[in-house]
């Protein structure tokens, strides 16, 4: 079963059409979304860890594969996990981290470039090297998870889309499948990151930001809500 939903999830990474891919907190909203007819579904780390009253990035890797295992088991369409940084300090470090998510069903996962103990943004090249961990792990799987590399800049307040640009090539060249800068919501610079990485690229829905139709001129291929249905709930 989690080979057939990784094969399905890549096979939407191929095709030159945008889709949407939601993210639901629980079960409930997890089931609701599939069956409004969403061809893919990603966790939210944020609504996660609100559901059991944490704060984001408060999440444990043993609560954030648990949570997996029960969207996975309830529903059947492909699941991407939002895994932060894929838990580095635990142990076995990131490859453990997506063996556990493997072993729970996911079909793709995110790997991101801040760090929440200091506040501030890796080192491209600490960042990189991870990326390349984890694909490297993702990609050994008999039917490999779509890996997202994953730039914090402007999300975090950092405007800086030369910077964006060059960590986002950076995660593509150590085998991220597909590339994310959250907070990006003007579109001539969405485009500009879409021509210059060459793989596919998601964006996330913002309230006044372009619409999917506007996304999909420009050429992304995914979209993703994030926070904020759980943030409405």
């Amino acid at each position: 079963m989690s080979d057939e939903r990784r094969a399905r999830f890549r096979a939407l990474h191929s095709l030159e059409q945008l889709f949407v891919m939601p993210n639901p907190w629980d079960v409930g909203s997890a089931r609701l979304l599939e069956v409004s007819g969403f061809e893919a579904l990603a966790t939210t780390s944020a609504g996660f860890a609100w559901s059991i009253g944490k704060l984001d990035q408060g999440v444990t890797r043993e609560e954030l594969v648990a949570h997996v295992a029960g969207l996975v088991d309830a529903t059947s369409v492909p699941l991407n996990v939002d895994s932060e940084r894929c838990y580095p300090d635990d142990p076995g470090g990131v490859a453990e981290t997506v063996e556990l998510l493997a072993g729970a069903g996911a079909a793709g996962l995110s790997i991101e470039d801040y760090d929440p103990a200091s506040g501030t943004i890796d080192d491209v090249e600490v960042a990189t090297e991870r990326v390349a961990m984890v694909a490297d792990a993702a990609h050994l799987l008999s039917e490999p998870m779509v890996v997202t590399g994953r730039a914090e800049n402007h999300i975090r307040g950092v405007d800086d889309l030369d910077d964006t640009i060059a960590r986002l090539i950076a995660y593509r060249d150590a085998g991220a499948d597909a590339v994310y800068a959250p907070g990006l919501s003007d579109l001539e610079q969405i485009a500009a990151v879409v021509e210059a990485v060459g793989v596919p690229v998601n964006v996330l829905a913002l309230p006044g930001g372009p619409s999917v139709a506007e996304l999909a001129s420009v050429g992304v291929r995914r979209v993703s809500t994030g926070s904020l249905l759980a943030g409405a709930a």
